[in-house]
C-alpha cells in the first residue's frame, strides 16, 4: 500500500512540475553568445566582400568582436601587404575542433572583409593549413556552429 501511495505522489509531483515549467514564457533560443545567425555580428558577413588571403599566423588570441558577445578566437595574420585580424568563431566551438591553428602556421583564409571598430577584419569562412581545411561558414555565411540549416 505504501508503494502505491508513493507512486501516486511521484506522478502528481511530476505533473505539477511539468505544468509549471511549460507555463514559463518563451524567451527565444539562448546560448549563441552573439555568434548566431541574425546577430549583429553575423549580419556583418557579406558574401559580396569575400576574398582570400595568404599569410603567416602572428598570434592566436581570445577576444570579443563586438560588445556583449562571448569570447571568440581570432588570428593576426601577416600577409605581404599588412597584418590583418581574422575572426574564426566562438571560443567554445573553435576549441573543440580537431584542426588547430598556431603561431607560425602558414594559412590561406577565405572570408568576408568587414570593418570592426573602424579597422579591417576578415570574418573567416574557411582556413586552410597544409592539407587540412577548417570550414567555418557556408557560401551564404551561415556559421557551422549554427546547427540546423535550410
Amino acid at each position: 500500500m505504501k508503494l502505491r501511495t508513493f507512486g501516486t505522489l511521484l506522478v502528481a509531483t511530476a505533473f505539477v512540475a511539468s505544468g509549471t515549467l511549460m507555463a514559463q514564457p518563451w524567451r527565444g533560443w539562448r546560448g549563441s553568445g552573439g555568434w548566431g545567425p541574425g546577430s549583429p555580428y553575423q549580419r556583418l558577413y557579406d558574401p559580396k566582400t569575400v576574398q582570400t588571403i595568404n599569410g603567416t599566423v602572428e598570434s592566436v588570441d581570445k577576444a570579443m568582436p563586438l560588445r556583449g558577445m562571448s569570447a571568440g578566437i581570432h588570428l593576426m595574420v601577416k600577409t605581404e601587404k599588412a597584418t590583418l585580424r581574422v575572426d574564426l568563431g566562438p571560443e567554445w566551438y573553435i576549441q573543440r575542433l580537431d584542426t588547430k591553428i598556431a603561431k607560425g602556421d602558414a594559412v590561406e583564409v577565405k572570408g568576408s572583409m568587414v570593418k570592426i571598430d573602424g579597422k579591417d577584419a576578415l570574418i573567416a569562412a574557411e582556413v586552410k593549413k597544409g592539407g587540412e581545411a577548417l570550414v567555418l561558414r557556408d557560401a551564404a555565411g551561415v556559421p557551422a556552429w549554427a546547427g540546423w540549416r535550410r
